[in-house]
């Protein structure tokens, strides 16, 4: 076995050339067997083996830098630095993360998660390597995806016209242009990788410049020579534009293609772009044909690649209910209030099936947008769609709304425009980790003028809030956490009133006013104390923007104790905006204020004592 004999970079130089495609078989065979169990991102991290092997065989790490966007295409990248015996932890609790970390290893310089950064964080390094007169190379991987965002162009804008030695490796895997893929196109970028042949455009450029003018029509006609051979063949001529030498695209699995050229434009000095076509979910069938499925997956049955939790329910009796997610419900509901409100229109940031829109999407392509990783643009786009009159609801991420406050602040709340912001995974997320968890937006969304911020406590009230939000004529937040629900008590004969909200329990020794997926844990609590002689109210905030102050104040003039408890960072969030207003000292229950890691959703939230024991723990220590 070649994997288990490489413990770094360094024992992969040792390889021969002929045996690197055994190693890519080993390396995806361990990928599928580890994914299998703990599940992860598959899809993206099969099609990029290859090409991390022969970047890897052609740089010299850690000294050299790999920066990897988003991060999801990386389990190899993590195979080959050290952390294989490690990998049987993927994502699990104290493990290794499912994305690169700079707390894991010396070979991953950022931790990263998001998509687009990867270019300007390279260029960073790039700059900082000239400025200190040190000689490593600097390589960003990027995928098709992160041309959507605009990040990723003001990156390579920036880049093109430092002129910093930088190469950017392209990887797509569904744009059109795989039949550039071919024999002339690998014997042209052949061509024009070789040294001889740079060294030859070089000094004829330096000879030209030597004895023309330098607006002279035959210097011209020199530079756009390149250019034009280029443009017959290459589909490259933007990012020439841009300041960049293109290269490809190439096959990304064929690794006697790879390596030479790489080696090769490694040593050719300012901006590259190497691009390379590659298949998302090589080498496991199941994968290859599913790839969206694949792209983050959970535990599934190596064989089939059925999901796990679909072997195991073959064998539950007919009729035994499964739990639904605040997901399926928001899809659901969605496409039955469009079809009575022919202006509700559905945005997503490259995300449909993940936030339930695909629902929205088969029944009214029409009115369906995914204007791709940019989720900036989707703020504004849906800010100009309810300004003309009609309903947009975006829905998005709890940590992928962090990439657009600038313009939930500027397009949305100053315009007043009615937008619903419907945010999924809000609160502890698990697996994906610290870039994932979506914990700030309490805190970052409740300071915002003309915003109204609402988080239902089971499904039934995100029905009933999604109504609610058709309705307002104003930007609304409906926030969610990852999980399946339980209905926490009978539906609330009392509609939804902006700012108002609900009693569930009273009682004299204490209250509690809990927010959105914390009522349910907050209930429970309420029962293990009750046993111990301890009554207290609860209350159902629905809220955190604008509060229910009336209700909260004469609260506190009935109680020793005021609890909030809320999935999200305590400081700045929904128990500080109650403390605001209440005028006596609150104990906010949360999330403390650090970076949450990986880690099953429950288990976090019991390390955190965001369980029914926990609050309990707590309440029960604050009365003493």
């Amino acid at each position: 076995m070649l994997l288990e004999n490489i413990y770094n970079p360094q024992d992969l130089h040792k390889v021969p050339l002929e045996q690197l495609l055994q190693l890519a078989i080993e390396v995806r065979e361990r990928m599928v067997d580890v994914v299998s169990r703990t599940g992860g991102h598959l899809a993206s991290s099969l099609g990029a083996v290859e090409l991390i092997i022969a970047l890897h065989y052609c740089l010299d790490m850690p000294a050299d830098k790999i920066i990897f966007d988003v991060g999801h295409q990386a389990y190899a990248h993590k195979l080959l630095t050290g952390r294989n015996t490690a990998f049987e932890t993927l994502r699990q609790f104290n493990g290794i993360s499912g994305f690169p970390s700079k707390d894991e290893s010396v070979y991953d310089s950022f931790t990263t998660g998001h998509s687009s950064s990867a270019v300007s964080l390279a260029l960073g390094l790039a700059a900082a390597r000239d400025f200190t007169q040190e000689h490593y190379k600097v390589v960003a991987v990027i995928g098709d995806g992160s041309l959507s965002g605009g990040l990723c162009f003001e990156g390579l804008n920036n880049a093109g016209h430092l002129k910093k030695d930088i190469l950017v490796v392209l990887n797509t895997n569904e744009l059109s242009i795989a039949p550039n893929v071919g024999a002339i196109s690998t014997y042209l970028n052949k061509i024009i990788s070789l040294p001889i042949y740079n060294r030859f455009k070089d000094q004829l450029e330096s000879f030209v410049r030597s004895r023309v003018p330098s607006e002279s029509r035959i210097l011209k006609l020199v530079n756009r020579f390149e250019e034009g051979l280029k443009g017959l063949f290459v589909p490259g001529m933007l990012f020439e534009e841009m300041g960049f030498r293109y290269f490809g695209p190439l096959d990304g699995h064929d690794l006697h293609t790879l390596i030479p050229a790489i080696k090769n434009i490694l040593y050719i000095k300012g901006p590259r772009l190497l691009h390379v076509i590659t298949k998302k979910g090589k080498g496991y069938s199941p994968s290859e044909n599913d790839p969206v499925r694949f792209h983050g997956t959970g535990p599934f049955e190596v064989g089939s690649g059925r999901p796990v939790s679909a072997v195991k329910s073959a064998s539950v009796p007919t009729g035994t209910p499964a739990g639904r997610s605040y997901t399926d419900v928001f899809g659901d509901k969605l496409v039955s209030l469009a079809k009575e409100n022919k202006k509700i229109i559905a945005i997503t940031a490259a995300m449909p099936e993940g936030t339930g829109l695909d629902k929205f999407r088969d029944a009214y392509p029409q009115r369906f947008f995914d204007v791709g990783i940019a989720e900036a643009h989707a703020v504004c786009f849906a800010s100009g769609l309810a300004r003309a009159g009609l309903k947009p609801v975006i829905a998005v991420y709890s940590t992928f709304l962090q990439r657009a406050y600038d313009q939930i602040i500027e397009d949305v709340a100053l315009q007043n425009t009615g937008v619903v912001f419907v945010v999924d995974r809000a609160g502890i997320v698990g697996e994906d980790g610290a870039t994932h968890q979506g914990i700030f937006d309490l805190t970052y969304l409740r300071n915002i003028p003309n915003l109204v911020v609402m988080a239902p406590k089971d499904g039934v009230e995100l029905e009933g809030m999604l109504e609610f939000a058709m309705e307002l004529d104003k930007p609304v937040v409906i926030r969610y956490p990852r999980s399946t629900i339980h209905n926490v008590t009978a539906p609330s004969a009392k509609s939804i009133e902006l700012g108002k909200s609900e009693v569930l329990r009273e009682g004299k020794d204490f209250a509690v006013i809990a927010l959105g997926s914390m009522v349910e844990p907050s209930l429970d609590a309420l029962e293990l104390l009750a046993k111990e002689g301890l009554s207290g109210t609860l209350v159902n905030a629905r809220f955190a923007k604008p509060l229910d102050v009336d209700l909260f104040k004469s609260i506190s003039l009935k109680t020793k104790k005021i609890f909030t408890i809320e999935e999200g960072i305590i400081y700045g969030g929904f128990g500080s905006a109650v403390n605001e207003v209440v005028g006596v000292s609150v104990v906010r229950i949360g999330l403390p204020d650090e970076f949450i890691p990986h880690g099953k959703r429950d288990l976090l939230l019991e390390k955190y004592g965001l369980n029914a024991q926990g609050i309990a723990d707590k309440i029960k220590s604050c009365l003493k």
